[in-house]
């Protein structure tokens, strides 16, 4: 048995508290090998930090480090090239790794896990994926933010109806909406950079659960791998997934924002609106009715942002009554964080293009701008500049809503002798405030829709996500 051991077959020396070998429905149902190759270049690289580690620490020879850093830069290539050979026998990456350089440098490769442990080793393989993934994410939000900023300085003056109740409300200008739509994204990236900086901490050497018996140096290897941190107790190194629960959290919160901002693009384009109109590009036909054109890509990523959310959900009830310190139930984490991120990515790539290549019916918005008394709050902000309090003032706004509503006509066309008849405070200035123009400039507070306002929250927008993008 010792010989065998000795020859650098992993899997065998997992069994040598066992008389029996692992049974093969088990080890199938155990395996995570096809979920681990997407951590795989990112262990072999923790691993020849690690060993680089043990040489300087004198823990093994420097000759021996030297080995097991070139036998693991060769698996590094190899994966790089999809030469590398998966075979399913092994139940994770980690012993896969391990048994192929035994294989390439001999017995030396059985002194690789000296002061670690597959319970450390795998959480930060998978938070130095996690940190790649987040900085991949934070550059295709910038260029969705872009977008948004790029369609709201070229819509900044455009009125268009604002919606409350998906009810015609005030008029606003499409240059706030994509503002609106900014702030979400801004909040995507904020989030994210402060999730990053808890993700950036190196747990290696916690062992599997009490720390390591070998005089290691965290730091070096820390440094190696560029962590910011390294954990404080080695229970909470190996057991934390608050992390993973965070990132995907975030990842949720940004699906759910392009899922709002897919429903409006979805309703806007939708045959009673008609404001706006999506590439064909981005638009798919129907089977049966040759005229249709459907916003089939925003859909999906409406429907995906559920997904999401039930990743959310998997990973928080996943670890929610686990006691320290690691369980094997941890192994089901990185399939929720994988599928996260690649529908959030995916999503984002979609979904800058088509936002840029949106096409608006402004003549349309317009018109709209004039239907549903959409300056109603206007005629009683007017009295109010009056003297006459905001109730009495509503009051009065509301019964010539009646008044337009039996003539059938708007509050623009209704005659100024029925305005005073309703209030001696109207004169003939209520036009010129209650006009699409009037309405608009005079929402001149600071977020406001006033397109004055606009072009200001553009510039400081550009500012906001400038500093994002240098922010390290």
């Amino acid at each position: 048995m010792k010989k065998a051991l000795l020859s650098g077959t992993t899997k065998a020396s997992l069994r040598s508290r066992f008389a029996n070998d692992l049974d093969s429905r088990a080890l199938s149902f155990s395996s995570s090998l096809d979920i681990d190759k997407t951590i795989a270049l990112h262990d072999v690289r923790a691993s020849i930090a690690h060993a680089t580690m043990l040489g300087a620490c004198k823990i093994i020879t420097l000759k021996d480090s030297k080995q097991l850093v070139q036998g693991l830069k060769q698996i590094e290539t190899q994966m790089l090239h999809g030469e590398f050979v998966w075979e399913s026998e092994f139940e994770d990456v980690h012993m896969l790794v391990e048994h192929r350089l035994t294989q390439l440098v001999g017995p030396v490769g059985e002194r690789l896990h000296t002061a670690r442990s597959r319970n450390d080793q795998t959480v930060t393989a998978t938070r130095l994926w996690l940190r790649e993934c987040l900085d991949f994410t934070k550059a295709e939000l910038i260029e969705f933010a872009k977008a948004l900023l790029d369609q709201a300085r070229l819509e900044a003056s455009t009125p268009m109806p604002g919606l409350t109740h998906l009810q015609f409300a005030q008029p606003v200008t499409l240059g706030h909406l994509f503002l609106a739509w900014f702030e979400m994204c801004i909040r995507d990236l904020e989030r994210l950079q402060e999730t990053r900086k808890r993700v950036n901490v190196m747990p290696l050497g916690s062992g599997a659960l009490a720390g390591v018996s070998f005089p290691i140096n965290r730091k070096m290897t820390a440094k190696q791998l560029f962590f910011s941190e390294i954990s404080e107790n080695s229970l909470d190194g190996v057991s934390d997934r608050d992390f993973v629960i965070e990132a995907v959290s975030v990842a949720a919160l940004g699906m759910m924002h392009l899922s709002r901002i897919c429903e409006d693009i979805i309703l806007f384009s939708s045959t009673p609106f008609k404001f706006f109109e999506v590439s064909e590009t981005f638009a798919t036909g129907s089977s049966m009715m040759p005229q249709k054109k459907n916003p089939d890509i925003a859909e999906l990523v409406r429907g995906k942002s559920g997904m999401v959310a039930g990743n959310w959900v998997a990973l928080f009830t996943l670890m929610k009554a686990q006691s320290l310190t690691y369980n094997r139930d941890n192994q089901h984490d990185k399939k929720s964080l994988f599928e996260a991120f690649e529908i959030w990515n995916s999503s984002l790539s979609v979904c800058t293009p088509m936002v840029r290549l949106l096409l608006f019916n402004r003549e349309r918005m317009l018109h709209a701008c004039e239907q549903g008394f959409l300056n109603a709050t206007d005629v009683a902000d007017y009295l109010v500049t009056k003297g006459l309090p905001f109730r009495s003032a509503y009051q009065i706004a509301a019964q010539l809503v009646r008044e337009c509503e039996f003539k059938k006509c708007t509050l623009t066309e209704l005659p100024l002798e029925i305005y005073k008849a309703n209030s001696e405070l109207f004169q003939q200035d209520i036009y010129s405030r209650i006009s699409l123009h009037g309405s608009l400039n005079a929402r001149i507070s600071y977020g406001g829709t006033a397109p004055v306002r606009v072009k200001e929250a553009i510039i400081r927008a550009k500012k906001r996500l400038s500093q994002i993008v240098k922010a390290k």
